[in-house]
């Protein structure tokens, strides 16, 4: 991490084999229901992360400072960024296994990391969370990861968050959109608000 608390890179750890991530199954059932955000990252530029202890969530950018809105997408028809894919959320129990180490949880590119059930059993699309001041709502737009994922934690755990059980709990994570701007903070409670079964 440079002095300015941007972080581009950071030595791989050893990845986890097929059985280590099986056996990390009953934990990640056990994400509560309302959960915490436990990391926030700012993404400046391509591959870098800031690691933040406060942030304002905005209908613009997302996560002010993030280039979410610079980035485009292949699932809109004229290549701009999707309106349904501003914030990426990942649980942060698989994550921080997969990752080796709380330096390297920021690599995974998701802008909130919350201890939290992301399971469409739990938060169906459409789910409206509150996070500090801000409201966000979950989307139906699908999170899968990317080559860059594999890279980084490996492809063991690639595959893992994109198996059964983990398309089953969203392991690889969830897209949300900004109903409400607000601040949101490490430590923040996260809460539903409503949500359409």
């Amino acid at each position: 991490m440079s002095e300015n608390g941007c972080m581009t890179d950071i030595a791989a750890a050893s990845h986890l084999t097929v059985d280590q991530l099986l056996a990390l199954e009953p934990e990640l059932r056990a994400s509560p229901a309302e959960g915490t955000l436990e990391l926030i990252v700012q993404r400046p530029g391509v591959d870098e992360r800031v690691v933040l202890a406060e942030a304002e969530l905005n209908s613009e950018e997302g996560l002010a400072g993030d280039t979410w809105n610079q980035r485009g997408s292949k699932h809109t028809e004229d290549g701009t960024s999707h309106p349904d894919m501003q914030l990426n959320i990942m649980n942060s129990r698989v994550l921080a296994a997969i990752a080796g180490s709380s330096e390297r949880m920021s690599l995974a590119g998701d802008q909130l990391i919350v201890d939290m059930d992301l399971s469409d059993a739990n938060l169906p699309a459409w789910t409206k969370l509150t996070i500090g001041d801000a409201v966000i709502e979950v989307t139906d737009q699908p999170h899968t990861g990317c080559a860059k994922f594999s890279a980084r934690f490996g492809t063991a755990a690639h595959r893992f968050v994109n198996s059964e059980v983990g398309t089953e709990l969203h392991l690889r994570g969830i897209n949300a959109r900004v109903v409400t701007a607000g601040t949101i903070r490490q430590g923040d409670t996260i809460r539903k608000v409503s949500s359409n079964s």
